[in-house]
């Protein structure tokens, strides 16, 4: 599936967050969002995902626009992965994930054949089967933004967007969630997430979008437009870019160093 967005544009009361934002998501690609507090990624997230409806410009969805969707005709196509939070119910993984699922049943009805059937697949996509009867609030926090990636997958939806999917998660797990989302999206997956870690983005997306001040400050492939410039303006810090061995790396406040590009 694909998201096209076109001069969007969108502002609480007189106040503008979005200006003229323009984009294309392509089946399989992983787009990264980036961008300081208050560039307007979770306003842009907001307006894909249909919360906020009062922006100008479009945001189409394989070439429909996303206003004269449905809710459920929505669901069919995006499915939304919140950050880690904190699980007030004692729901096991199945039950959390089965929850992916309830697009596809009447209001009423409780799971089938079917649906038990996406779950199991969506657990087995993202290695958490062996889990499936565990308690989700019981496990790390890693493990827990994979059962919130398998709920999506049960969705059975195309394009994934994730808010910040690696922000309360140590270095560890980051990587095992990034290496889960970069496969997926290499299974054919349309992929968009916003993150604060520009060195993820470098390692991981096929493609950038950087906003600054609501604006479009930056949208290409990683090497083609993360550059000292971009991040110092976004960020306000010096960085320099250093090829080794394993890719091209982001570190802060140096200068000099033989390998910089």
């Amino acid at each position: 599936m694909s998201i096209e967005v076109s001069k969007l544009y969108f502002a609480y009361d007189a106040a503008p967050v979005l200006k003229d934002v323009s984009f294309h998501l392509g089946k399989g690609e992983l787009l990264a969002v980036l961008g300081p507090n208050g560039a307007g990624k979770s306003t842009l997230f907001r307006c894909i995902l249909g919360i906020e409806s009062g922006y100008r410009g479009s945001v189409t969805l394989d070439g429909q626009d996303a206003r004269s969707l449905s809710p459920r005709a929505r669901a069919a196509r995006i499915a939304y992965i919140p950050q880690v939070h904190a699980h007030a119910f004692p729901y096991s993984v199945e039950e959390t994930v089965l929850m992916g699922t309830a697009h596809s049943v009447s209001p009423l009805a409780l799971p089938g054949r079917e649906q038990h059937a996406s779950a199991m697949e969506a657990m087995e996509a993202v290695g958490i089967r062996h889990l499936a009867k565990k308690t989700v609030s019981r496990l790390s926090g890693g493990e827990q933004q994979l059962v919130l990636i398998a709920r999506a997958l049960a969705q059975r939806a195309a394009t994934l967007m994730m808010d910040e999917p690696t922000s309360s998660l140590d270095y560890g797990n980051q990587a095992r969630v990034l290496e889960r989302v970069r496969a997926l999206a290499d299974r054919g997956y349309s992929i968009m997430l916003s993150t604060h870690n520009p060195q993820h983005a470098l390692s991981y997306a096929d493609r950038v979008l950087a906003l600054h001040g609501g604006q479009a400050a930056a949208c290409g492939t990683p090497r083609d437009v993360m550059t000292p410039a971009l991040l110092e303006r976004l960020y306000g810090v010096k960085t320099a870019l250093i090829e080794t061995e394993t890719g091209l790396f982001i570190v802060p406040g140096k200068k000099g160093r033989e390998n910089c590009v």
